[in-house]
């Protein structure tokens, strides 16, 4: 059996899952409840864990306990997580699916000048430093000083005039957004904010990869077409 389907094997009752990540059954229920696990069942409705799910509540428990994050928090870091994960997956299959399309010429056509990814991304001008921290506290409905302790924690990160001016941009603006409705609306600290905006930012990161991986791919899928279009017109 692999590896990855033997991590999803279930094996574990609920006693013995809740003595391996040191909680009470009855935690593990709640987090059941709450949708952060989802055990399977057995055909007498036993629930049985996998190791994959020991190792969420154990994630669950590190949030919890050592950054006090609550299960609001929690339940958007284990979703960015999983999307993290699909996406992951999804551009792997990608990426070798246009890989062996291309075939054999793979490699030769990789070595012709064909952009590498990420290499044509254009600037956005939503990443554009227009704001001073005074109107950027105005648009986001934050205090100043609230927008500097963000920076310090470095959720946050305003560029800088030639006077030092701190210039927020569109971007800096909904991330600051963000923050607030995960602080303000469903009560998240500052640690689970953290590991929610990284998350996110990893996210952001892997689909723009993916994004100019596949287009890359592509342009190189065209050239193949076009070679083996004149290598057929030269044997006609």
């Amino acid at each position: 059996m692999d590896r990855v389907t033997d991590k999803d094997r279930p094996v574990y009752v609920i006693s013995v899952a809740a003595e391996l990540v040191e909680m009470h059954p009855q935690t593990l229920r709640l987090y059941e409840r709450k949708g952060l696990i989802k055990p399977r069942r057995s055909g007498g409705k036993t629930r049985l864990y996998s190791e994959r799910d020991i190792e969420k509540l154990r994630e669950i428990r590190r949030l919890t306990q050592e950054l006090g994050v609550n299960l609001a928090g929690v339940e958007e870091i284990m979703r960015l997580r999983a999307e993290l994960e699909a996406l992951q997956a999804r551009f792997e299959a990608e990426v070798e699916r246009l890989k062996g399309e291309i075939g054999d010429r793979f490699r030769e056509l990789e070595r012709k000048a064909l952009p590498a990814p990420g290499e044509t991304a254009k600037p956005s001008p939503k990443d554009r430093p227009v704001y001073v921290i005074s109107v950027a506290a105005e648009l986001v409905e934050m205090h100043p000083q609230t927008l500097r302790l963000y920076e310090r924690k470095g959720l946050i990160k305003p560029r800088r005039s030639g006077g030092k001016t701190r210039l927020y941009s569109e971007r800096d603006i909904e991330k600051l957004r963000e923050i607030r409705r995960l602080t303000q609306e469903l009560g998240v600290n500052l640690a689970g904010v953290e590991e929610i905006m990284r998350l996110r930012a990893e996210l952001e990161a892997l689909q723009a990869r993916f994004e100019a991986e596949v287009a890359r791919l592509r342009l190189l899928l065209l050239e193949e077409g076009k070679a083996l279009a004149e290598e057929g017109s030269m044997g006609a």
